[in-house]
């Protein structure tokens, strides 16, 4: 019986992460984000706060708090044809970001793994 429940656990779990998957939702290690949006014209967003912006951010990236009651309006603004690059600080904002824009329509989101922590990293 233990096993059974086992079984139906993992299953129910990965049925769960599937299921936040979207196919117009592309996670993008350092170097691509960067040969991707380097020199380029791109809807690149960080969703942090006004204040994590502040500290420190990508070059031309537009800031859309996650948190923010003005964050569908502000994404309302963009053209949903265009992709739009995505990062926050670790990484989990930005999924969510992704998922929520995703369901809105917009056509390919790109997310930076790791997020802004990541992409600030020095060459080791």
């Amino acid at each position: 019986m233990k096993h059974i429940l086992i079984v139906l656990l993992l299953i129910t779990s990965v049925y769960n992460v599937k299921a936040q998957e979207k196919d117009n939702i592309v996670l993008l290690n350092l170097t691509e984000f960067k040969s991707q949006i380097e020199n380029k014209d791109v809807q690149l967003i960080d969703v942090r706060t006004p204040k994590e912006f502040e500290e420190g951010h990508i070059e031309d990236a537009l800031n859309i708090d996650f948190y923010s009651e003005k964050f569908v309006d502000e994404f309302n603004k963009l053209d949903k044809e265009k992709p739009v690059y995505l990062y926050c600080r670790s990484g989990f904002r930005s999924k969510q970001s992704a998922l929520k824009l995703s369901e809105m329509g917009f056509k390919t989101l790109y997310d930076l793994e790791g997020g802004f922590l990541n992409y600030n990293k020095k060459d080791e």
